[in-house]
C-alpha cells in the first residue's frame, strides 16, 4: 500500500492528552467551578418524557444552600426525625471506615476502601428507596449495608476472612453480598453489576413485580463496555432501574478527564440512549435523596431508568493500597468547594433547631463506641495471618449445586496431599 504523502497545506494531527487541573505541590483552587445556587434546578413530574429536560444533566440539583437552608422544588421535606436518622447512618458509616482503615494499618486484614465525603451517595439513596428494592454497589457503598441495619459484625467477619465470613473467605475484604439485605455481591471487575442490574430488574417487570434495581459505579468505569450495554438494554426494554455514576473526580490515579468528565458530564451520557438523566451535588444529602425517590416513582411507574451522575469528591485515597499525594495535590479535598455532606447536614438541622453540637459530639462518640465493640466481637473470630479460617475442603464449593466430577477428584487430590503431608 502506498502511504500519501503528508498535505502541505494541512497542519499536522495531533493528539489530546487530558491532564488534571492540580498536580503534588499546586495550589487547589476550584473558583471556577460552576456551582448553580441551591434550588434553581427545575423538578419535572415524573411522567414527563425524558427529552424533556435535558438540561438537568448539565446543571446540578441542589437543595442545601450556603446557608443550609433546604430551598427550591427537590426540598423533599423530610421530617427532622428522618433527617436525624439520615445524619446518624453517615455518621456511624464514617466511623465504620475509620476503624477497619486503623484495622488494615495495623495488619489485621488486607485491604480496605474507605467512602469519605462521599457518604451521602449511599445512605441518601438506601433511605430513598424501598428496603426490598435491589442494589448492584460498587466498592465505596458500604452506606447501604448500615442504613439497611446489617451487623457491622458480619461486615467484620467478611473483611478480616475468618471464620465466621458469611463469604467464608472467597472474596476480597469490603466485597460484601447480602441476599437478606437487597445486596448482589460486589465484584472487583468494573461495571458488571450494571447490566447484572439491569437483568434483574427486566426479570422483576417480565414477573409482575413491583420491585426495582439500583447500582453504582464510579465514573471511570463508564468507559467500560458493560456500562453502555446495560443502558442500551435498560432503554429498549425500559428497565426499572436507577443508574448511579459517582464522579469522585478520581479513579484511582487517573482523573475523571480519561473517562471524558471535559467533553461533558457524565449525567449527559443518558440523553444519548433516550434516558432521564440528572447531574446533582454529590454532597447534599437531601438532594441525593430527592433524586433517587424522584427516580424510584419513575421506575415504579414504568417510565423507565434514570441516570444519576453523583457530583462528589474522593476526600481520601483511592484504597488502603493507594497513596493520593503521588498524583494530586493535598490541598483539593480541603478546596472542594461542595463540603462535607455530614457537616452540610449537621448544619441544616442545627439551623432547625433540631439539633446542636453538643448531641454531634455525644453522637459521634457513641457511634465510635459502637464501632469499637463490633470490632472486639469480630476478632474473637479471627483476623488476617492467624491461621486457616474456613475448611480447606470448602475452596471447591458454593459454586455448582452439586459438584462437578473433575472438582470433586482436584478436592480428593488435594485432601490426600494435605493429609500426606501431615497438615
Amino acid at each position: 500500500m502506498t502511504v500519501d504523502a503528508p498535505r502541505a497545506n494541512l497542519p499536522p494531527l495531533s493528539l489530546h492528552v487530558p491532564e488534571p487541573r492540580f498536580r503534588p505541590g499546586d495550589e487547589a483552587d476550584f473558583s471556577d467551578l460552576a456551582v448553580p445556587p441551591a434550588g434553581a434546578a427545575r423538578r419535572p413530574d415524573t411522567a414527563e418524557p425524558a427529552d424533556r429536560f435535558h438540561e438537568l444533566a448539565y446543571g446540578l440539583v441542589r437543595v442545601l444552600d450556603d446557608d443550609g437552608n433546604a430551598v427550591g422544588p427537590w426540598d423533599p421535606r423530610l421530617d427532622a426525625e428522618a433527617k436525624r436518622k439520615m445524619l446518624r447512618s453517615m455518621a456511624l458509616t464514617r466511623a465504620f471506615d475509620e476503624r477497619m482503615f486503623r484495622a488494615q494499618r495495623q495488619g489485621k486484614t488486607s485491604f480496605y476502601m474507605k467512602s469519605t465525603g462521599e457518604e451521602a451517595v449511599s445512605v441518601s439513596a438506601a433511605l430513598a428507596m424501598a428496603g426490598d428494592d435491589m442494589c448492584f454497589p460498587s466498592y465505596r457503598q458500604q452506606g447501604i449495608l448500615i442504613t439497611r441495619g446489617y451487623p457491622l459484625v458480619a461486615m467484620m467477619n467478611q473483611i478480616y476472612s475468618n471464620r465466621s465470613d458469611p463469604l467464608q473467605g472467597r472474596q476480597l475484604p469490603i466485597m460484601y453480598s447480602s441476599k437478606e439485605t437487597g445486596f448482589f455481591s460486589i465484584s472487583g471487575n468494573l461495571a458488571t453489576q450494571y447490566p447484572q442490574a439491569v437483568g434483574w430488574a427486566m426479570a422483576s417487570a417480565a414477573r409482575g413485580d413491583t420491585r426495582i434495581a439500583a447500582t453504582w459505579c464510579g465514573e471511570g468505569s463508564t468507559a467500560e463496555g458493560d456500562f453502555h450495554s446495560a443502558l442500551t438494554f435498560a432503554t429498549v426494554y425500559r428497565a426499572p432501574v436507577i443508574f448511579n455514576v459517582v464522579n469522585n473526580q478520581w479513579a484511582i490515579s487517573s482523573f475523571s478527564g480519561f473517562a471524558g468528565a471535559e467533553a461533558t458530564t457524565f449525567a449527559a451520557r443518558a440523553i444519548g440512549y433516550g434516558i432521564a438523566g440528572l447531574r446533582v451535588d454529590g454532597n447534599d444529602a437531601l438532594a441525593v435523596y430527592a433524586a433517587t425517590e424522584w427516580a424510584a416513582e419513575r421506575a415504579r411507574t414504568n417510565q423507565g431508568p434514570t441516570l444519576i451522575e453523583h457530583f462528589t469528591y474522593r476526600a481520601e485515597g483511592h484504597s488502603t493500597s493507594d497513596d493520593p499525594s503521588a498524583y494530586r495535590s493535598a490541598g483539593e479535598p480541603n478546596a472542594w468547594p461542595l463540603g462535607d455532606p455530614i457537616r452540610r447536614l449537621k448544619d441544616h438541622l442545627i439551623g432547625l433547631g433540631e439539633w446542636d453540637e453538643e448531641r454531634q459530639a455525644a453522637m459521634d462518640l457513641e457511634l465510635a463506641e459502637t464501632v469499637k465493640r463490633a470490632q472486639k466481637e469480630a476478632e474473637k473470630n479471627g483476623i488476617l495471618g492467624h491461621g486457616m479460617h474456613q475448611p480447606f475442603e470448602t475452596m471447591f464449593e458454593g459454586v455448582f449445586e452439586e459438584m462437578p466430577w473433575h472438582l470433586k477428584e482436584q478436592s480428593d487430590q488435594m485432601i490426600a496431599e494435605r493429609k500426606a503431608a501431615g497438615i
